[in-house]
């Protein structure tokens, strides 16, 4: 029987990425679906539960995607909603990358020194990647501060976090570079996820930091998030510091999308969402 694995997304167009990953992953099929919402979901998802019997509903399962976070952790919930006994399928959200991504970051930081009891920033951290990542430090003992060019948008990010996870979050406003330099003194680890292009420290606002252990950046777009970072770095010593690009714990992410989608065909009954994602990273690192 073929393994079906339907794509639905929250922008209009289903990410092209993500359907790549899924075939890698061992989807034998992926339709995909986009511009979904609440309001809209109810007859793709009776279609995935109502269509194959209870020993063959494992080769069905469900991907949430697209560029916004709060509008797939939504879109979950709808889903879920109308799963009841006997009739569900496996379902993993992974909204613009926000759980794969964020769980490799953390788990290669993880595998570089100790997290807990640390103080870690996430720069530029109120997208999926660093709200998520927030949440997995925060999860791993550490002590989390989210930076955001204004007040409320980091206060927002934090709330929803400790809304969802229930982690304590600081929200620090830094509306520039010199800012988001203040914001890691006395850091042990500092994670950038800001968007793609901007940087926000220069290597000279890092290298002389006398407390800062550990380095991500999840950009890969010139200028990096960190000057004097390499995208390519995997766990190198800069500065006395260990450092990972964005293309050094990528290929962890890919490898954990990838093992995801291919556990989601093995019940009708998991979900996966941040923590088991995370979780898995954790053992794949």
């Amino acid at each position: 029987m073929k393994k079906l694995l339907f794509q639905f997304d929250t922008d209009n167009h289903p990410s092209s990425f993500d359907a790549v990953v899924a075939y890698d992953g061992g989807a034998d099929h992926v339709i995909g679906y986009g511009g979904l919402t609440p309001d809209n979901i109810a007859s793709l998802v009776e279609g995935t539960i109502f269509t194959r019997a209870p020993k063959d509903k494992k080769n069905t399962a469900i991907f949430v995607g697209g560029s916004d976070m709060v509008a797939g952790q939504l879109l979950l919930k709808t889903i879920q909603k109308q799963f009841f006994s006997g009739f569900q399928v496996s379902v993993m959200l992974d909204s613009n990358g926000c759980n794969t991504t964020a769980a490799a970051a953390v788990a290669k930081l993880a595998t570089s020194g100790s997290l807990s009891g640390k103080k870690a920033v996430v720069l530029a951290g109120t997208g999926p990647v660093g709200q998520r990542a927030a949440v997995m430090l925060a999860k791993e003992g550490t002590q989390v501060s989210i930076t955001a060019r204004t007040m409320a948008r980091a206060e927002q990010a934090c709330n929803a976090m400790s809304a969802r996870f229930g982690v304590t979050l600081e929200p620090i406003e830094a509306l520039d570079n010199a800012a988001r330099a203040k914001s890691i003194e006395g850091a042990h680890i500092v994670l950038a996820t800001g968007a793609a292009g901007i940087e926000l420290l220069s290597a000279e606002q890092w290298q002389n930091n006398s407390t800062l252990e550990l380095i991500a950046d999840a950009n890969t777009t010139p200028p990096l998030g960190i000057g004097g970072v390499d995208m390519m770095d995997k766990g190198v010593d800069r500065h006395g510091k260990i450092v990972w690009g964005a293309l050094g714990f990528g290929a962890l992410k890919l490898a954990v999308h990838r093992a995801c989608i291919a556990k989601l065909f093995e019940d009708n009954k998991q979900v996966f969402d941040a923590e088991t994602i995370f979780a898995l990273a954790k053992e794949m690192a």
